[in-house]
């Protein structure tokens, strides 16, 4: 195998390729990418057994061929070498190296045969459709933060993407939930996204899907069957398996009864849990809300450190309430408006709250209180 490419590309795509790669393998083959030349492109796939990418580029190839060479190492090299050079990569299959040549520097790597390499099985998917890149790119920013790291509960370490009734008809919907908060987020159905199976995207696959994403006028092909889904653009292919399991009915936890509301600007809210948060103990963070006639009191005592408050003017018109929550969740929370106003509903100081964007109801989050 012998093949020539540009440098920003063949970064490009070894850079999309290694992220995948875990750090610590038992088997080593899958430290490894695998180099396929073959007509005017190479392709660059790396797996972790879960989650497969497959990367093209355009390349002059002299010579047709594969190998596997440590994706790392590929990485690091490549990022070190000048922009704008043009590298060779050569195989010399009696030596089992790999040489990559750019300009006066020269390099030799080990390689592992490329039978040995691991191929992720194609399955029949259910449902094909396309879907623009920013659509893809809100359902999965604004629930991913509410993903559980709990491993014993695996059926929440990911995002629940189905398809939904809503007031407007079927949506595409996003859920994420850790038992303490929710993100519920919803899109326009895509055309031919019907017949969707629900399917939960593991943790890991919603962070490497975000790097296709950045193009906004890039349309994603989403393929689901019962076990993978596959988001391709033209140049990338990223396939997943999804975790098996049910994800709980989260309809039950959306409270839908609330009537007291407050209205805040969302960047001025997070700005001042945020200061009061500073004295709270690590331990329990919990920030306390007291609410009267338009105005809100965000407090922290904390015994061992100190305490604070501060107090915000807020649209709230209902009787007195005082209600507590952890700092991070109304901060992660707070943090997802993209518009100026939030618009919290409470019940009481034992229920849990509904957050959502002005009258926006496509988006809407659920966090739990705690005792202050």
């Amino acid at each position: 195998m012998k093949l020539s490419i540009e440098r920003a590309s063949l970064l490009k795509a070894v850079a999309q390729a290694q992220s995948v790669v875990e750090r610590r393998n038992t088997i080593p083959i899958l430290a490894n990418v695998l180099i396929e030349a073959e007509g005017a492109e190479a392709t660059f796939r790396a797996t972790d057994l879960d989650i497969e990418v497959v990367d093209k580029a355009a390349a002059v190839v002299e010579r047709a061929g594969a190998t596997t060479v440590s994706a790392v190492t590929l990485n690091e090299i490549v990022r070190k070498l000048p922009d704008g050079a043009l590298v060779t990569l050569t195989e010399d299959s009696a030596s089992g190296r790999l040489t990559i040549e750019a300009g006066r520097s020269n390099f030799s790597l080990a390689t592992l045969p490329k039978e040995d390499f691991p191929v992720m099985a194609t399955s029949d998917y259910a449902a094909n459709f396309s879907c623009p890149a920013p659509v893809l790119r809100r359902l999965f920013d604004k629930s991913k933060f509410a993903i559980s790291t709990e491993e014993t509960r695996y059926y929440l370490n990911g995002v629940y993407m189905h398809v939904s009734d809503s007031d407007g008809g079927k949506v595409l919907r996003c859920v994420a939930t850790d038992g303490h908060r929710l993100a519920r987020i919803d899109a326009d159905l895509p055309e031919g996204a019907d017949g969707m199976a629900g399917v939960i995207v593991p943790r890991k696959t919603v962070g490497e899907l975000r790097k296709l994403l950045d193009d906004d006028d890039m349309e994603i092909a989403v393929s689901v069957s019962e076990t993978k889904i596959r988001f391709a653009t033209p140049d990338i292919t990223l396939t997943s398996k999804v975790i098996d399991g049910t994800f709980p009915d989260y309809t039950r936890v959306i409270p839908q009864g609330n009537t007291r509301k407050m209205e805040v600007d969302a960047a001025e809210f997070a700005k001042a849990v945020d200061r009061v948060a500073t004295v709270s103990s690590e331990r329990s963070r919990a920030v306390k809300l007291q609410l009267d006639e338009d105005r809100l009191i965000l407090s922290v005592n904390a015994p061992d450190s100190g305490a604070a408050e501060e107090e915000l003017a807020v649209a709230y018109g209902d009787e007195r309430l005082e209600i507590g929550f952890n700092a991070k969740y109304l901060l992660e929370i707070a943090s997802q408006v993209d518009r100026e106003n939030a618009v919290f509903m409470f019940n009481s100081s034992g229920d849990p709250t509904l957050m959502r964007e002005g009258n926006d109801t496509s988006a809407i989050y659920v966090v739990m209180p705690m005792r202050v």
